[in-house]
């Protein structure tokens, strides 16, 4: 995704956080926390693994999807690759 480039410092950026609460998981497992307190930072991790995804299917989508000057064969690739991370993220 040549597009992703345009932001890409801030992926990282969110990547290493993600990265982070899940070291995170990792200590509080490590070190017997309650599992109130494993389930609140698993949740966390979660929701910053969903806004991820949600960015990059945005992107997808305007870069490969929505965009007028591409042609349909274009556009139905785009589609179904979208299509195909979709099902499998929903598994």
């Amino acid at each position: 995704m040549a597009h992703t480039s345009s932001n890409k410092d801030q992926l990282i950026a969110r990547i290493r956080r993600i990265a982070g609460q899940m070291a995170a998981v990792e200590r509080a497992l490590d070190t017997d926390a309650g599992c109130s307190a494993v389930l609140q930072q698993v949740a966390a991790a979660r929701g910053a693994i969903n806004g991820l995804m949600d960015e990059l299917i945005e992107d997808h989508l305007r870069e490969h999807v929505a965009r007028p000057d591409l042609d349909d064969a274009a556009r139905a690739a785009g589609t179904d690759e979208l299509i195909a991370v979709i099902r499998r993220y929903a598994k």
